[in-house]
């Protein structure tokens, strides 16, 4: 099952990291969490990882009406974004959450979780606009 909507850059990882949460806050939103996971992983389990971070992106106008519609819904949010590198190549994926809130039986979420998608893949696909 594919789960997240992913494209490559010729750009270094730093440069991905930054023009990724530029690209986010064109759509709205605002990263609330950010996680090193090749540090974290080092400090925790002193093994080497590639570069990793996973954005914990938040559209407040949608997130807001996504918990009024289903209150457990938080257990879905943020919306992950990730940029890695792998073998030289710089990867910006996000979560597809139609897929993600199709989890969820309440066909309610369907139009909230199409817009925020459209809104993500806007993101990956403008980090170089």
């Amino acid at each position: 099952m594919n789960y997240g909507y992913k494209k490559r850059y010729s750009i270094s990882f730093g440069e991905a990291v930054q023009k990724t949460k530029d690209a986010l806050a064109r759509e709205g939103f605002g990263v609330l969490t950010e996680i090193d996971v090749k540090a974290t992983l080092k400090k925790k389990l002193d093994v080497e990882y590639d570069n990793y971070v996973i954005l914990g992106a938040c559209n407040p106008q949608f997130a807001f009406k996504a918990l009024q519609t289903e209150k457990d819904i938080g257990l879905l949010l943020p919306c992950n974004v990730v940029v890695y590198e792998e073998k030289g190549n710089v990867f910006v994926s996000a979560i597809l959450p139609t897929v993600a809130m199709g989890m969820v039986d309440n066909p309610a979420l369907g139009d909230i979780a199409s817009t925020v998608e459209d809104k993500l893949k806007r993101v990956v696909d403008t980090v170089i606009s």
